[in-house]
């Protein structure tokens, strides 16, 4: 059995789901989301609840995997249409911006040239000072495209100039001077 896949996925009031075989359809008020399920899966509404169920057959471990993954795909769908997603980035560094010109966002991050990415359909993205809201209803494409912002320029150790999500840590090292100072320091007390 799954853990996760046994789990109902309950339904708000502001939320309707609508299913047509293999395809389940979510509305809610930020938007509508819709997903085709794997063949050997099936979903079933009942007082306001979903449960996703394997078909009849051998519960393979393949199987049991996917039932997991579908809840959980379904249970994104019908967060992102009644609350959205939203990640936070942060810019660390001298002369480091970024802006948003019409559906592409421009980031100066240290290369000869600005970088600049198209915003995916469905995603809003807003900058203010140094950080970047990537938001949007589908959970899946507004992680990708924070990740593919972080990997930009990803943050460096030594002076911690770069990209990071908000809240991150990033474990600082020292540099070569402040080692050789530490390590002297600490052989000379002997």
């Amino acid at each position: 059995m799954s853990r996760i896949g046994k789990k109902h996925i309950a339904i708000p009031q502001d939320v309707q789901v609508q299913i047509e075989g293999q395809r389940i359809t979510v509305k809610g008020p930020k938007g509508e989301l819709s997903l085709t399920l794997h063949p050997d899966m099936e979903v079933v509404c009942e007082n306001q609840e979903l449960s996703v169920n394997p078909k009849a057959g051998e519960l393979t471990k393949p199987m049991r995997s996917m039932w997991g993954t579908e809840r959980q795909l379904i249970e994104n769908m019908v967060g992102g249409v009644r609350e959205g997603y939203l990640k936070k980035l942060e810019i660390e560094g001298v002369g480091y911006k970024a802006n948003v010109e019409g559906n592409i966002l421009v980031l100066t991050i240290g290369f000869t040239n600005p970088l600049k990415l198209e915003i995916p359909s469905g995603i809003q993205v807003k900058v203010e000072k140094n950080v970047i809201t990537v938001s949007g209803i589908e959970k899946e494409t507004v992680g990708q495209f924070s990740a593919r912002i972080r990997r930009s320029k990803p943050v460096e150790p030594y002076k911690g100039k770069g990209i990071k999500y908000q809240g991150e840590y990033v474990r600082r090292k020292l540099g070569k001077r402040a080692a050789a100072t530490a390590a002297g320091g600490a052989g000379a007390a002997k």
